[in-house]
């Protein structure tokens, strides 16, 4: 018992107590919100009890993450990353979701449903950060650049054909934050820039549905499809806009409806909830955690764990951006999260995940943690 304290203390110590405090409050805050939610109607109380068991779930898993060297897990990514992309296959076969998105499995016995892609993201992050430490150096070369390429490119394009499009941009936005930190060339940024703004029309009409389009024709003209692919946006700005500066209160109990408003509209529920200061005050919060991932990467002794840290950053930052983006009618609806905000078992806890893949960076960067 004396030596399990003994780490405890050591735990704590070496822990980040500014992370875990504002991953502690976004989660408390989240149950808050989803009770208010609750309050009104618009979900069952069970949301509420996932979401608990969720952060709770994520709190464990994170500690356990953090007191694995991040070197040890990407030197067994011929584990992890074959395991990750053998659960995302088997939605092909067992999925189950909306038609055009069958993204998720479920666990037997339970009742409840897990997302794949999420752990695919963790491992993705890890493995690509393992191949860029590998070739940094050589990294502009065209023989070296084509194989990361592909690299980042395979579970963007998996991610794609299961029809989970939110999630295939997170992959590529965390992708290229990783690539810049690594000093990719900007000859080749700006190909790529040049390249897929080339391939727009392609993309528009080879690719894209014709509900997919309307989703971005409605952003433009709210009014053209008021009922259909506009309803949920429509009444996203209502709710957000009605909150005014310090909103209704979170147990006011005369919210406006807002389809999926405890997951991914929830920023909506924020804004007319706690009004403009409040959804400030959440933004302040998501920020503050990012940053703190930025610093721990800057004071990475190597480049794996800078990477690392870029990782997590970018799949924090690009989920924040493209969900308030959503909320606000700038970004059309494409199901993502708002990181630990939204209610979601799976995306709440792969978060912890990612953010103990950061502690891990940080805490294996001094002395070895559990040498009692």
């Amino acid at each position: 018992m004396k030596k399990i304290w003994s780490g405890v203390v050591r735990y704590y110590k070496l822990t980040d107590k500014i992370i875990w405090g504002l991953c502690l409050f976004s989660s408390a805050f989240s149950v808050l919100l989803l009770a208010g939610i609750w309050n009104s109607g618009y979900v069952q109380p069970s949301r509420i009890v996932v979401q608990i068991i969720a952060a709770g779930l994520g709190c464990c898993a994170m500690v356990v993450i953090s007191r694995i060297d991040y070197q040890t897990m990407a030197d067994l990514w011929r584990f992890h990353l074959p395991a990750a992309y053998f659960l995302v296959l088997l939605t092909f076969i067992l999925g189950i979701g909306r038609a055009d998105d069958m993204a998720w499995l479920e666990i037997p016995f339970v009742g409840l449903t897990f997302q794949p892609s999420e752990l695919l993201k963790l491992s993705f992050i890890v493995t690509f950060a393992y191949h860029l430490q590998k070739v940094e150096e050589n990294l502009n070369q065209p023989g070296v650049l084509i194989p990361v390429l592909c690299h980042a490119a395979a579970p963007v394009l998996l991610i794609m054909l299961q029809g989970d499009h939110g999630s295939a941009i997170v992959f590529l936005f965390i992708a290229c934050g990783m690539l810049f930190s690594a000093g990719l060339a900007w000859k080749y940024i700006l190909t790529a820039g040049g390249l897929t703004i080339a391939a727009l029309p392609v993309i528009w009409y080879g690719l894209m549905d014709e509900d997919k389009r309307m989703r971005f024709i409605t952003l433009f003209n709210p009014d053209l499809d008021p009922t259909g692919s506009g309803y949920q946006q429509r009444l996203g700005r209502i709710a957000l806009g009605s909150g005014k500066l310090w909103g209704k209160g979170i147990f006011s109990g005369n919210h406006q409806y807002v389809p999926e408003m405890y997951n991914d509209f929830i920023f909506s529920f924020i804004g007319e909830a706690l009004g403009f200061i409040g959804c400030l005050a959440v933004l302040g919060i998501i920020s503050a955690l990012c940053l703190r991932v930025l610093q721990v990467g800057r004071r990475a002794k190597d480049r794996l764990g800078r990477f690392i840290c870029v990782g997590v950053f970018s799949m924090i930052a690009a989920q924040t951006v493209m969900n308030v983006g959503m909320c606000l009618s700038v970004l059309p609806v494409i199901g993502v999260t708002l990181p630990l905000f939204s209610g979601g078992g799976t995306s709440v806890v792969a978060t912890y995940l990612g953010i103990g893949l950061a502690m891990s960076v940080s805490m294996h960067n001094s002395r070895k943690l559990f040498t009692l």
